[in-house]
């Protein structure tokens, strides 16, 4: 559309100074019908923000099977249209009936319905753990046998986290729409990614001649669930270091650069060993301890290393598995995860996950003996600094979950726990 608009103003069929109060977007058929394009989110996104200092509101003439998400943009004017002749007209200017009207988002959306703690049963210490990682921001790993609920918990997680902002919201969208995968009916929903085992470093984090975003960007805003975490390969999972430490990633080509946001947050799922029922009750594991150690080896050091708490989760009783499911609701766990996340905006506007070195030494501050119990770990466990950083924004959390200013003794101690399930890291 905008190169035969461009033609159509050279040859003075439509006049041209009136073009320069537009954007255009849209693939023209042979008919002169306007289909639809990918990145219509991103592309108004990208142009509001750059003009937010001017007085001027950005206006757009997009298709109109774009023009739901593109309005999702409150900055932006969009005027949607079916073809090339309707976009003609409302240049000549000769019918005020054939301007093109202004798009009016539907207001009337509600809260995105996620699946229920309420289902799962049992797995309290795990669902306390999923709960200190949504308050804060965490990245978690979850150790057990198959059939144990890893996968069901962690695909419940994105309903405790807090909610998202609109700014948050667009972030996410805007990089969902450049692979078409965007849905209006998903607004303000919490992205779920969970790459198959087989996935390559490129669908993971991105590429191709021209660049597209990968998994850890698509996962922006939300969850990356990496299930089976040993079965990837080892060069795939070292390329999630450096966006676990960044929030982004940035793809260079012999062409062009690009630099898509990755601020996602990591939940992964593992068996302790090959067979998968290493201290299992039922016995059935026969693998060595050379062999168990070589699988749990397919992690690396610094990549676990990033990884903020790793947890076990244990076979539930027969006797839990027969009676009905009665867990607490994941409203309950939100409003308690909002509550703590409330706090962290009061007092350092970001997420504890988030601090930095600096900001650790402000707002981390446990009281004597919770220090003393935490050097004690750092001591008897070789923790890296990165670990003992990583712990200590965890009891962060931990205390705002509690409503405590100080982190106390009981804090350190729950979240040293969280630090155990794999090689005493």
């Amino acid at each position: 559309m905008p190169i035969a608009l461009g033609i159509l103003a050279a040859s003075g069929q439509i006049p041209g100074d009136a073009l320069e109060q537009y954007e255009f977007a849209g693939e023209l058929s042979l008919s002169g019908e306007l289909r639809p394009i990918r990145g219509a989110l991103a592309m108004t996104f990208a142009i509001c923000k750059s003009q937010q200092h001017t007085r001027q509101e950005p206006a757009f003439i997009l298709p109109r099977a774009n023009a739901d998400e593109a309005a999702l943009v409150s900055d932006a004017a969009i005027y949607p249209a079916d073809s090339l002749l309707q976009v003609c007209a409302h240049f000549a200017g000769f019918d005020k009936d054939q301007k093109l009207p202004r798009h009016r988002p539907s207001s009337n959306r509600q809260r995105p319905a996620y699946p229920d703690f309420a289902e799962v049963k049992g797995q309290l210490q795990a669902k306390r753990a999923l709960e200190v990682a949504a308050a804060g921001s965490h990245s978690i790993l979850m150790m057990g046998p198959p059939g144990t609920g890893k996968s069901m918990l962690a695909a419940r997680f994105p309903g405790i986290l807090p909610t998202m902002t609109d700014q948050e919201a667009l972030e996410s969208a805007a990089v969902q729409s450049l692979t078409s995968g965007f849905s209006i009916e998903r607004w303000k929903a919490r992205p779920y990614r969970s790459p198959h085992h087989t996935a390559s470093a490129v669908a993971l984090v991105g590429g191709g001649g021209t660049p597209r975003p990968g998994e850890i960007s698509l996962a922006h805003r939300g969850v990356l669930f990496l299930d089976e975490l040993p079965e990837f390969d080892r060069k795939v999972l070292e390329v999630l270091r450096e966006p676990l430490e960044s929030g982004h990633i940035t793809i260079s080509r012999a062409a062009r650069q690009a630099d898509f946001p990755a601020r996602f947050q990591l939940v992964a799922a593992m068996n302790p060993c090959p067979c998968g029922y290493y201290g299992h009750s039922n016995g059935k594991c026969r693998c060595t301890p050379d062999l168990i150690a070589r699988y749990q080896d397919r992690i690396s050091g610094p990549l676990l290393d990033r990884i903020d708490m790793q947890i076990q989760v244990g076979a539930l009783p027969h006797a839990d598995l027969l009676r009905q499911a009665d867990g607490e609701a994941s409203a309950y766990i939100h409003a308690r995860v909002e509550d703590a996340f409330a706090l962290q905006q009061q007092r350092q506007g970001k997420a504890n996950n988030l601090l930095s070195t600096t900001e650790i030494d402000v707002h981390c501050k446990p009281d004597d003996a919770a220090g003393q119990l935490l050097r004690n770990a750092m001591n008897k466990l070789n923790w890296s600094a990165r670990a003992y950083h990583r712990v200590l924004k965890v009891a962060r959390t931990i205390a705002d979950l509690a409503g405590a200013q100080q982190i106390a003794t009981a804090h350190v101690a729950e979240a040293i726990q969280y630090r155990r399930a794999l090689r005493d890291q």
